[in-house]
């Protein structure tokens, strides 16, 4: 039987491309397509202005696509994750506790880096590899699957034979409905307001989530922009709210952000456009079916809390990577598969459910409730096995 390559990667989104770039890297004859070409520019429109945090582990897989040396004079380490409860009376700090990463490593506990820029560096390298055909403005359309093999319709008429399908084609993914896999979804009433901004006080490469009600203000450490401190916001609240403040006029937005950030960098100056961002919490019924493995959004979705998202989808990556290095014979068949669904599986699920108490923690409303969530912080804060045990595993550590 002929192959027309080895893997077929339905998605072009980061965790598509990393995974084009990876699986290239080692040698593997890679297809990824994508019907929306990667917008690699940040004045370009539908420029996607969220940032990632790369976490540790995260770091060897970029090494082994060989992405790592192209990003790293772009990256903002993340030596502190701090959080902070301003849920009293008062948009204030009352409870601020901080996570450094010297408690349980050497390095920082990861890397930002804004999303358009990933996309720019990932393209580059995929146009640099002999093994990877990258085709935006492709989709995939039809799926067809037998033992040995998978068949693959795409939008522009051809079919792709290949003993592989990756599908990283986002929460509505076509692949995976195509293989008639299912998904459970739960739905928070909430978006997320994504922008930067600069400010007068360093971040001193800490990243700060606060919390008060509706979801959490997050800032994130992005290089310096014009001589001047920079962070990534992801700013998540009840849906009608986001919407009025996306279309808020600039100074009486940067006044409502300024003071949800508790002031912390001073006063806040938005330097690029507003995204909103729809949150919900996703997870597929399993992540294979014949011939096919899901991976990031296709696989899961999670609310931006923690630097978990794209972190578990570069971890889907990396175990799909170490069973077909393992016995690359073997590449797609049910053996494989199975085995990639009992690695990953459990860990998908563990937090999903821990996300999801998270984030219903962030929005309540109520005083009591406030309270009793400050105290809970400070609780698991005051206790330094249980502080390095949710750095740990937050990481991704065994």
């Amino acid at each position: 039987m002929g192959f027309d390559c080895d893997i077929l990667v339905s998605g072009g989104g980061i965790a598509g491309l990393t995974a084009a770039a990876a699986f290239g890297t080692a040698g593997f004859k890679v297809i990824c397509v994508d019907p929306t070409p990667p917008v690699t520019e940040s004045a370009a429109k539908g420029a996607d202005m969220r940032s990632t945090a790369m976490l540790q582990p995260a770091r060897l897989l970029l090494e082994r696509a060989g992405l790592w040396q192209a990003l790293s004079p772009h990256a903002a380490p993340l030596q502190v994750m701090q959080i902070i409860d301003a849920g009293g009376a008062e948009p204030e700090a009352r409870v601020a506790c901080a996570f450094d990463a010297a408690e349980i490593s050497d390095q920082p506990f990861g890397w930002n880096f804004p999303n358009w820029l990933l996309r720019r560096e990932l393209v580059g390298q995929l146009t640099a590899l002999g093994t990877v055909d990258f085709r935006p403005g492709t989709g995939t359309t039809t799926l067809f699957t037998r033992t040995g093999s998978a068949r693959v319709g795409l939008s522009d008429g051809t079919r792709v034979t290949c003993r592989l399908v990756i599908a990283a084609d986002g929460r509505d993914s076509p692949m995976r409905q195509a293989a008639g896999i299912g998904v459970t979804t739960k739905r928070y009433g909430q978006k997320a307001l994504a922008f930067a901004v600069t400010h007068p006080v360093p971040h001193d490469n800490v990243s700060t989530e606060i919390h008060r009600t509706g979801g959490p203000f997050t800032l994130v450490p992005l290089p310096d922009r014009d001589g001047l401190p920079c962070s990534a916001v992801v700013w998540m609240d009840h849906g009608a709210a986001v919407q009025e403040r996306a279309q808020m006029d600039v100074p009486a937005f940067e006044a409502a952000m300024s003071e949800r950030s508790c002031h912390l960098l001073g006063p806040l100056t938005l330097v690029s456009p507003r995204a909103v961002w729809p949150i919900i919490n996703q997870h597929a019924d399993q992540l294979t079916g014949e011939r096919v493995a899901l991976i990031a959004e296709a696989a899961h979705v999670l609310p931006p809390i923690g630097a978990q998202g794209l972190n578990m989808s570069l971890s889907d990556i990396a175990t799909l990577l170490d069973l077909a290095q393992a016995t690359p014979n073997r590449l797609g068949d049910a053996e494989m598969l199975d085995a990639f669904q009992k690695a990953r599986g459990p860990d998908i699920s563990l937090r999903v459910r821990g996300i999801d108490l998270l984030n219903r923690a962030s929005q309540v409303q109520g005083q009591m409730a406030r309270d009793a969530r400050a105290a809970g912080l400070r609780a698991l804060f005051a206790l330094p096995p249980v502080r390095k045990m949710l750095m740990q595993m937050g990481l991704g550590m065994r």
